[in-house]
């Protein structure tokens, strides 16, 4: 896997640690030793270069012949990544977040399903949406991704169990108004 193997005729899977001009990774913070989701994942774009050194304290970097390019930071990327990590590793990934957020960094905390559903910027942008439903409680679940015109499409709940055989019968098997009545009246639906 890359960056442990060359690049050939084909490019090799590239697993946590994507390779190419925006390689990423997947770097602890503050507390993953207790916490499974105190992780970030982290993109070393080539127009954030500068900052990302500035963040992490390695300024050096951004003149350094081994950094200075997108093509010779492939050549380090598990240093690159491993200095990077030293510095989430001191930070909780709210405060890394906010950090390079702020410098204008590409990058995402992982959250689990609690933390995806009490964030109210994601609901807010369309992203999670409360579900009403007309058997359980209402809950958060993700939205539709895909935006016409940037409209949210909104998801609604499927009926419950019966809750459309009369617009199917009538709709799949062309049965009239009629036909569905007697049906109810012989206790068949």
């Amino acid at each position: 896997q890359y960056p442990d193997a060359e690049f050939s005729d084909t490019v090799p899977r590239a697993g946590n640690a994507s390779g190419g001009g925006q390689p990423g990774s997947i770097l602890k913070c503050k507390g993953w030793e207790t916490d499974s989701n105190a992780y970030i994942y982290f993109i070393v774009q080539e127009a954030v270069w500068p900052a990302i050194c500035k963040v992490i304290g390695e300024e050096g970097w951004i003149t350094d012949e081994a950094f200075a390019s997108a093509s010779a930071r492939l050549l380090h990327l598990k240093p690159i990544f491993a200095r990077i990590e030293k510095w989430t590793k001191t930070k909780t990934k709210q405060e890394a977040m906010r950090l390079v957020g702020e410098a204008g960094i590409p990058a995402g905390a992982v959250l689990d399903t609690a933390e995806l559903q009490a964030d109210e910027t994601f609901e807010t942008r369309g992203i999670m949406q409360t579900m009403v439903h007309p058997v359980h409680r209402p809950f958060k679940m993700p939205a539709w991704p895909v935006r016409v015109d940037g409209q949210v499409s909104r998801v609604e709940t499927s009926p419950v169990l019966g809750g459309n055989t009369l617009d199917v019968l009538a709709e799949w098997l062309g049965m009239g108004a009629k036909d569905v009545e007697q049906l109810k009246a012989d206790g068949i639906v």
